[in-house]
């Protein structure tokens, strides 16, 4: 069974590679497009700080607008992705969120997670992530 990207760097919601430093990225980055972490749960905390800075210095405070900015168009069938996450969470894509949640925050990049690799997350890990997102 082939394992997908996301899942084999450990950056289970797939973050581009730009000039960030990221906490627990892997001493060599094979990947030319997509970050590599040491292990899962340091992928998900960068996803967790990424969805909390579009929400407070971007102003993105619906899962339809995060989705959209993490999505685009232009190369992602957003909208089925809006509607996976929000029917996998139960949480309407127009209504505001609340970044210091963790149960919602970690339902939502839970159901990232399972859109981006095709398989759902590992609970743990997504908790490891949350975790290590608030030190």
């Amino acid at each position: 069974m082939k394992i997908s990207r996301g899942l084999r760097n450990n950056n289970p919601l797939n973050i581009r590679r730009n000039s960030t430093q990221w906490k627990g990225l892997s001493p060599v980055q094979r990947d030319k497009e997509f970050f590599s972490f040491t292990d899962a749960g340091w992928g998900y905390r960068a996803a967790f700080i990424t969805l909390r800075n579009y929400y407070r210095r971007h102003g993105l405070k619906t899962l339809r607008r995060w989705i959209t900015r993490w999505a685009p168009p232009v190369e992602n069938d957003t909208d089925a992705y809006v509607g996976f996450v929000s029917s996998k969470t139960g949480i309407d894509a127009d209504a505001g969120l609340d970044v210091d949640d963790p149960v919602s925050m970690q339902k939502i990049v839970a159901a990232m997670s399972h859109m981006e690799n095709g398989k759902p997350a590992l609970l743990s890990d997504v908790e490891k992530g949350w975790n290590l997102s608030l030190g």
